[in-house]
Formats: C-alpha cells, sequence, structure tokens
C-alpha cells in the first residue's frame, strides 16, 4: 500500500472544498492547487465582494479548523489591500482503520469538513 504524499493529500481537500463552493454557486476565478501558496481559491458570484479562500489538509479530524493565528493575521492584510473577504477551509482526512495510519491510495478514509470559518467578513 502507498501513502498519499503531503501534495495529494491537499489535492484531495481542495477537490472537496471546491465541490462545496461549486455548490453554494461561487464560480473560480483563479484556483492555486500547490503547496503553501495562498489562497487556494479566488471566488466571484455576482454583488459580493472577492473572496480568498484558505485550504488546509490536516490529519487532526477533531479539530480540523486550527490554524496559525499569526500567519492569518498577515494573510488578512494581504486581503484587505485586494478588498477581499477570508475563508479558512480546514479539512480532516484520516486513515478509516486507525487515525494513527496514514491515508493510503485507494482505502477508506475519514474526512471531517463541516463548514468554512469565515476569517473576515
Amino acid at each position: 500500500m502507498q501513502a498519499l504524499t503531503e501534495q495529494e493529500l491537499h489535492n484531495l481537500a481542495m477537490n472537496i472544498v471546491g465541490k462545496k463552493l461549486q455548490e453554494m454557486g461561487y464560480e473560480f476565478v483563479a484556483v492555486n492547487s500547490q503547496l503553501k501558496r495562498h489562497p487556494q481559491f479566488v471566488l466571484y458570484k455576482k454583488g459580493e465582494p472577492t473572496i480568498f479562500v484558505l485550504v488546509k489538509a490536516t490529519k487532526n479530524i477533531q479539530n480540523p479548523q486550527e490554524y496559525d493565528v499569526i500567519w492569518m493575521e498577515t494573510f488578512k492584510e494581504h486581503a484587505l489591500k485586494s478588498n477581499a473577504k477570508v475563508w479558512f477551509a480546514g479539512v480532516g482526512i484520516a486513515n478509516a482503520e486507525s487515525v494513527d495510519l496514514p491515508v493510503f491510495k485507494d482505502q477508506p478514509y475519514y474526512v471531517a469538513f463541516e463548514d468554512f470559518l469565515k476569517i473576515t467578513e
């Protein structure tokens, strides 16, 4: 069995978040799936301000919405300059048999993703 790489886990989280955003009626102005490049999604919806969505894949399925507060402050400043809102999507992904095991390709896994944390309104 082959464990998913950090980039593959990130791509999986991006797919989960992207699907939810499409269901919410958003159009993607830009998508960036490279690790540690932010934002991952720049959204457009007629009559609404631009939204930057930050996606983080984590093995923490109990509390996937945790993020680095200091880093987020820096990013909020960047968004302000662009008159954009900031949403955070923490996506917990864990092996279905044991959270201590990595997520393997073509094996069952749990996903913990409820909704977006709206960092700025």
